[in-house]
């Protein structure tokens, strides 16, 4: 009787631990800082319609985040109070912060570093690709409305759901990326075209907040057009623009 009574009492405290490990674990993903951007397919697809021959390595910065955790998490977000522009001065100065914590994050900046990381490895004739995988990733989160807000409750609960929301379908429609000109002459020149689509992207996921929605179909390809057609004109500019397949 006493050896069944030992593990009754053994069984409600293992059922109490697993109980209090799952609530546990429900917190900490809750308090986490949102990192993620976009999934794999909406990434490939941006970088395969801007005309990038890796487009396969679009995806490799979330992947990369497993083992890095915040030192490569704050490369992909940035929390942007509602009152605050974002302006080409701002994305300059946050390119010191690349690869460093910043519980605020510095999207804009990790755009800039790792563009002038790829452009020293191409000119001391290193490998250069990887540094564009990192870069052409970030350029797709650049798109990511969710990624210019502050990380609410509204951020929270829909995140997940907005990363996702083309995902299954994207690369089978290529056509729906509307790629348009933006010329890349120089630094200054991406980082005006950084803080213009950023300001873009905060402005709708402003609007999908105060409507309490989440992105429509439509509102996210014309939001990773925007990251193609940037992507497009630093191939360009960096004479990368390679001829690819139609995709009618």
């Amino acid at each position: 009787m006493a050896v069944m009574v030992q593990r009754f009492n053994g069984d409600k405290a293992m059922k109490r631990i697993a109980v209090l490990s799952c609530a546990m674990s429900i917190m900490l993903m809750t308090m986490a800082p949102v990192a993620s951007g976009w999934f794999d397919e909406t990434h490939l697809a941006i970088a395969k319609a801007a005309g990038y021959q890796k487009w396969y390595n679009a995806a490799a910065a979330d992947v990369s985040r497993i083992k890095l955790g915040k030192k490569e998490g704050g490369n992909h977000y940035h929390n942007s109070p509602r009152d605050v522009e974002i302006t080409p001065e701002m994305v300059l100065e946050q390119a010191a912060r690349y690869d460093r914590y910043d519980a605020n994050g510095h999207l804009y900046g990790a755009i800039i570093a790792s563009y002038r990381a790829y452009q020293t490895a191409k000119t001391q004739g290193k490998y250069a690709e990887n540094h564009m995988a990192y870069l052409i990733h970030y350029i797709g989160d650049l798109s990511m409305p969710l990624h210019h807000t502050m990380h609410n409750d509204f951020n929270k609960r829909n995140h997940m759901a907005n990363d996702g929301i083309i995902d299954d379908e994207v690369m089978s429609h290529l056509d729906h990326i509307k790629i348009y000109p933006i010329t890349i002459r120089s630094e200054n020149d991406l980082a005006r075209e950084v803080a213009r689509i950023a300001n873009l992207s905060k402005k709708l996921g402003q609007r999908m907040e105060d409507e309490n929605r989440l992105m429509t179909r439509e509102e996210a390809y014309r939001q990773i057009s925007h990251s193609a057609s940037l992507l497009k004109a630093i191939l360009e500019a960096m004479n990368l623009k390679w001829k690819v397949k139609s995709l009618k």
